[in-house]
């Protein structure tokens, strides 16, 4: 499968996980959700593993690598995104989320001493703004207060180590780790310590009645994380966890469309230009569109326009 249909998978399916989470706030703890969430993925990965045969022998420095990933990417990541959504509201997470390109970019400088490249921190910029033309409605409705803060803190550290699970993951998967195994390896740690830490936190695990939060969380198990992850890991694969981080700046835009489905979403003609700046700030960042080339394509229509 090519990088670009890899990135439109994860769009599609990321887009939709924000609606399906709305149903994990349950009776359940949040951290027993999660738990259960990746529990369920890793079973479907293990029993593809060995249906196929493919080895699950690794050096310890891979295991320790996928330990790293399954407690920052697969467990704190989840858990503070979870807990931020009960204090903001989506929108505000969506145009927040930017900060893991951020993060992303300088986390490779400093952990696997790759460049920045420039591409990606002017279009993530440039989609950042549109996100922000996406959202402009709802943001202006958000009350300031002590909900807010907290709200902010617990997504920036769940986008933080969104981050650290990315840069670790490419690390990984740049020595030959099978992109299938090693979701399975690091989704299988996961569990020790979300089910860990609900344990010795006596959290309460309660199973919830709902028809909702079931088929939600099969879902979030099988599309979300099997599926979406799958196609993910293979992108930081090919291309590096900073341009592959870029696919989180666009997954709001297919929320929407699946709020208008669900939510009756009302689109306004600043949401549309919202769009194409994301568009926009993605085809650069991906290097579809180069600066060089855009500041030339706007001479030449200014010269264009002049003649007339």
């Amino acid at each position: 499968m090519s990088n670009g249909l890899l990135f439109c998978l994860c769009a599609l399916i990321w887009g939709t996980t924000w609606y399906a989470i709305t149903f994990q706030h349950s009776e359940m703890a949040l951290i027993y959700s999660v738990g259960i969430r990746f529990f369920l993925a890793a079973l479907m990965l293990g029993l593809w593993c060995l249906w196929h045969r493919l080895s699950l022998r690794f050096g310890w420095q891979a295991h320790l690598k996928m330990l790293a990933v399954g407690f920052s990417l697969y467990t704190l990541d989840y858990v503070f995104l979870y807990l931020a959504q009960q204090y903001i509201v989506s929108a505000l997470l969506a145009v927040l989320s930017a900060s893991v390109v951020y993060f992303t970019v300088f986390l490779r400088r400093v952990m696997l001493g790759k460049a920045i490249r420039s591409e990606v921190l002017i279009g993530a910029g440039i989609s950042v703004i549109g996100l922000y033309l996406l959202f402009a409605p709802q943001l202006s409705g958000v009350n300031t207060g002590t909900a807010l803060q907290t709200g902010l803190i617990l997504a920036a550290i769940s986008f933080f180590f969104a981050a650290v699970g990315n840069v670790i993951s490419e690390n990984a998967l740049s020595e030959d780790v099978p992109v299938v195994q090693f979701n399975f390896g690091a989704m299988s740690y996961s569990l020790i310590f979300t089910f860990g830490y609900g344990f010795f936190s006596n959290a309460p695990f309660v199973l919830p009645t709902s028809a909702d939060y079931w088929v939600s969380l099969l879902y979030l198990a099988l599309f979300g994380s099997v599926l979406a992850f799958g196609a993910y890991m293979k992108l930081v694969k090919h291309l590096g966890a900073d341009k592959s981080s870029n696919v989180i700046l666009v997954y709001p835009v297919v929320a929407l469309l699946v709020s208008t489905l669900f939510e009756g979403y009302q689109w306004t003609l600043l949401g549309l230009v919202g769009v194409l700046a994301i568009m926009l700030g993605n085809a650069i960042a991906m290097d579809k569109i180069t600066l060089h080339g855009l500041v030339r394509s706007w001479r030449t229509l200014k010269l264009s326009m002049a003649r007339k």
